[in-house]
């Protein structure tokens, strides 16, 4: 307990799967949490279960893809909590009948990813940084993917925002560190929240548990505990970094399971 005592925490996408775990865990270490998702109602929701446990939690709507949206996320924070000392930029879309190869793919659904997935952690960074100038420091954690690492035969827009995240967080982390403001990130894998869960099919989960160096799926405290350490003052000469969170899945030479099952024969 108290891992992150004292700290404004605002966590974008908090109300459910990877942002709902992230929220929880800063909550339970001691931060103050403001839940801003798309999603009001499960935001306020959020909220509501939090500060029944006995922890300090609000909400506000969010609209990750309009710049006012954001600020006001940011500005009700401060207007809360007097501060933000914590930003978790968690929002990432995706639409796989759109987002498709270069030729095919859809090229509104290319811009909307970008605003959303790029732009909105740009944004919320410009409108928090100030505040955590005038605080003293703190710290900005980016939710990428290994999508950023690894390309696929779909998702370009989806991969290529979140490579883009990867490296806007070495520029705020290059820029600000000299005001105690540390920015790094997190690279998940494929993560059992709930609603990949419900919605994955189990051939596809037992596929990634093939090429995994580890024998089970991450689960969304996996994604959290990791933003935990990078908030709290555990981390404090860590920045610019993206931490890879997925099992190691991308670690080994991709036909490593076939060879094994060949020596096995």
């Amino acid at each position: 307990m108290g891992r992150v005592e004292g700290k404004v925490a605002l966590v974008t996408g908090g109300a459910s799967g990877i942002g709902l775990s992230t929220a929880n865990l800063l909550a339970k270490e001691g931060a103050k949490v403001v839940i801003a998702d798309f999603n009001e109602a499960g935001a306020k929701q959020a909220a509501e279960d939090i500060k029944a446990k006995g922890f300090e939690a609000s909400s506000v709507f969010l609209d990750a893809g309009q710049e006012e949206s954001i600020k006001q996320a940011v500005q009700f924070t401060v207007d809360t909590y007097d501060t933000i000392t914590v930003l978790v930029n968690n929002v990432g879309l995706t639409n796989l009948q759109k987002d498709l190869d270069v030729v095919n793919m859809d090229m509104d659904e290319w811009n909307r990813l970008i605003n959303v997935n790029l732009t909105s952690v740009v944004l919320g960074s410009r409108f928090a940084i100030p505040h955590m100038q005038e605080a003293g420091g703190g710290a900005i954690i980016n939710t990428a993917s290994m999508a950023a690492y690894a390309s696929d035969s779909i998702r370009t827009a989806y991969g290529t925002t979140k490579a883009a995240v990867t490296h806007l967080t070495r520029y705020i982390a290059t820029q600000y560190g000299k005001d105690r403001i540390r920015c790094n990130g997190v690279a998940p894998g494929l993560i059992m929240t709930p609603a990949a869960e419900k919605n994955i099919p189990d051939t596809l989960k037992d596929l990634f548990l093939r090429h995994n160096a580890l024998p089970y799926h991450g689960e969304g405290d996996d994604i959290g505990n990791t933003v935990l350490f990078l908030a709290s003052d555990e981390s404090k000469f860590i920045t610019g970094q993206t931490i890879q969170v997925e099992g190691g899945h991308y670690l080994a030479n991709p036909t490593t399971p076939d060879l094994n099952d060949l020596m096995q024969q």
